[in-house]
């Protein structure tokens, strides 16, 4: 087991593992990511996302992916991490509890001050991996999104 930043020739793997996130939580059909995409958001002119596999005999079978964000009460950045995901056959081997250290240890080196991220209401096992690592909900508070049309109308509305 290897868990390590991605690196270029990972891009497509990753994107195959986004997909099979995305047909887990019932909303493959969202699912808009290309390669290139990916790859310039990671390894363009100013990269804003950040990763990382987990390999098993030299096969990508898990991912993080993350981004900075910033916490203005405590004045230092954090980690959101965006995706977490290991393929169902390579569950319960550690990988996962991995890529989730990983980024912890990347907060603690470089002096951030959280790490975070969502989870759908109904991905109890999630839920309990995540209480297990020491990570408690954010009761009273709800995630909001704009995009697509209600973006797109928001942006010139008066």
């Amino acid at each position: 087991m290897t868990v390590r930043p991605i690196c270029p020739d990972d891009v497509p793997a990753v994107v195959g593992l986004v997909r099979e996130l995305a047909d887990y939580e019932k909303a493959l059909h969202e699912v808009r990511l290309t390669e290139r995409q990916l790859a310039d958001c990671l390894f363009g002119d100013s990269p804003a996302l950040f990763g990382h596999v987990a390999e098993l005999d030299g096969e990508v079978v898990g991912i993080a992916l993350w981004f900075l964000n910033f916490s203005t009460w405590r004045g230092t950045h954090g980690v959101y991490l965006e995706d977490l995901y290991v393929q169902p056959q390579h569950r319960g081997q550690g990988l996962g509890r991995e890529l989730l250290r990983t980024l912890a240890a990347v907060c603690v080196e470089r002096g951030y001050s959280r790490l975070e991220w969502s989870v759908l209401d109904w991905n109890t096992p999630s839920i309990d991996f995540y209480r297990a690592a020491g990570a408690v909900p954010m009761d009273g508070w709800s995630v909001f999104r704009l995009t697509d049309d209600a973006l797109a109308n928001f942006s010139v509305a008066r």
